[in-house]
């Protein structure tokens, strides 16, 4: 009887011992299937952030022409280079605004930021910050711009400074009695062009006449017909006025259909062909010493993952749209000016 009895209790634990080993074999091979089909998810979702880079434009003034076309670049891009990248901006150009902005940009997540800054210095907290987030930082019209790693410019800016005066003697006059319009006084290319065409002035043209100190109406197309109208009063002789600031030159158009001063005074501006056809066909603006800002937001958001892929920035690199490039203290630069009148407006209607 004990004999049996032991028998039977071999044979109930050798059952229940394959039964928990077919258990855990169960378990296991459940278990590493689950874990290599994750694995495999979350590295292919690791593979696709590492090249979904978000990469964030910030505009002076968001819903501007000018910045409206930055943002067709930015969105060819997107496209092209198969990363999420959008522009986004203050709605007034105000140098406090801008910056939170930039803040709230840098506290949503991006690998990189591109920016056109009001005032450089205002920004330079900011882009610490983003330092110290590890965030690459691309600029545009603010070369040596402190916490920036590159800069990207489609002009050489000290021959676009110098091209207003030789346009504005060209068109009223080697003495001609003119003003300047910028967007502020701390948009740092704005006066940086003022700034190199009154020394060229001094220097080849030294019968022209500034009327009056710089006026910061150049990115407010109210204001800057509200100065032309004053100027008119105050300076009835006034020959030309060069406007820095894609909404100056309309502003200083207005005024000048307005008061029957088309033709009589010249304006030299920094325009959207598209947007000021109507004053460029009129005479109104004479004409737009430009660039075309779609391929300064694409180059931007170009360079910005070329510098997270890990590549380096060389002297003559290609960026598509934009040629060739010299590199000098971090500042790429790109030779992309556009002059437009009255003669070929019909050229830049897409623009």
């Amino acid at each position: 009887m004990y004999d049996l009895e032991t028998e039977e209790h071999r044979e109930m634990r050798r059952i229940n011992k394959i039964l928990v080993l077919a258990a855990i074999i169960s378990l296991v091979v459940g278990l590493a299937a689950a874990f290599a089909g994750g694995s495999k998810e979350q590295s292919q979702a690791a593979g696709g952030q590492a090249k979904k880079y978000k990469i964030v434009t910030v505009y002076k003034v968001s819903g501007e022409p000018w910045f409206n076309r930055m943002g067709q670049g930015v969105k060819v891009a997107a496209e092209e280079l198969g990363v999420d990248a959008y522009g986004t901006g203050p709605t007034t150009a105000d140098a406090a605004a801008q910056v939170r902005v930039v803040n709230d940009v840098l506290n949503s997540g991006v690998n990189a930021i591109c920016i056109d800054p009001d005032d450089a210095q205002a920004l330079v907290p900011a882009l610490e910050r983003a330092k110290a987030l590890n965030i690459t930082v691309i600029t545009t019209e603010s070369p040596g711009q402190k916490g920036a790693d590159y800069d990207l410019e489609q002009i050489y800016n000290d021959q676009f400074g110098r091209d207003f005066w030789d346009a504005v003697a060209k068109y009223a006059g080697p003495n001609a009695n003119y003003a300047i319009f910028v967007g502020s006084l701390t948009v740092p290319l704005h006066n940086l062009w003022a700034d190199v065409g009154l020394k060229y002035a001094k220097e080849k043209y030294p019968n022209m006449h500034l009327v009056t100190k710089r006026l910061p109406v150049g990115e407010d197309q109210a204001k800057a017909k509200q100065a032309t109208l004053e100027l008119l009063t105050a300076y009835p002789n006034l020959d030309a006025i060069i406007g820095f600031g894609s909404l100056g030159p309309l502003g200083a158009a207005q005024a000048l259909e307005q008061t029957g001063k088309v033709g009589k005074v010249k304006v030299i501006g920094t325009v959207v062909p598209s947007q000021g056809a109507q004053y460029i066909k009129s005479g109104g603006i004479t004409e737009s010493i430009a660039w075309d800002p779609k391929w300064g937001g694409y180059g931007m958001t170009w360079l910005a993952k070329h510098i997270l892929d890990g590549k380096k920035v060389t002297n003559d690199m290609k960026i598509p749209h934009l040629g060739t490039a010299t590199l000098k203290d971090r500042v790429l630069r790109y030779d992309g000016v556009i002059r437009v009148n009255k003669n070929n407006i019909a050229d830049y209607m897409s623009f």
